[in-house]
């Protein structure tokens, strides 16, 4: 079983420059300081790419997780995918979507995951609330300072 959910955030910054900075190791470590994420191999550091990977190393829930990533798919400014290769869930995709409108970027992160135990209770009860809070506030985080 999977799960999938979306968040939708606006913000009055260019669509390259929002698209940018969510490809930024050091802005999504910035944005995560709660839970002391920190890249630890492959790309560590700049903008990650088509076909690289990332390491992270996290505090959820009070355990240590580590989490390797490649980003499979990228079409700047408009959309970039990046898939666990390693990690704690048997599936996670993470579609990053840009689209202007009206002097606006609309960014979509769009997760489907799959739990790896308990199966979809675990996603429904825990998992999607909780990663859904943490992407909100990422994504505010980056938008507003882009913005402000």
């Amino acid at each position: 079983m999977t799960s999938s959910f979306e968040i939708v955030t606006r913000a009055a910054v260019p669509a390259e420059a929002l698209f940018d900075a969510s490809r930024d190791i050091g802005a999504h470590v910035a944005s995560m300081r709660g839970t002391g994420e920190r890249a630890i191999g492959g790309v560590t550091s700049g903008l990650i790419g088509l076909d690289e990977t990332v390491t992270w190393r996290a505090w959820h829930f009070g355990i240590p997780f580590r989490m390797t990533s490649r980003v499979t798919e990228l079409e700047r400014p408009h959309r970039f995918v990046d898939e666990q290769t390693t990690g704690p869930f048997r599936l996670f995709r993470h579609e990053h979507l840009y689209v202007e409108r009206d002097g606006m970027t609309v960014m979509t992160d769009r997760v489907t995951l799959a739990s790896p135990v308990l199966g979809r209770l675990a996603e429904r009860l825990v998992l999607v609330p909780y990663l859904r809070r943490l992407l909100t506030r990422r994504a505010e985080h980056l938008a507003t300072t882009l913005s402000g």
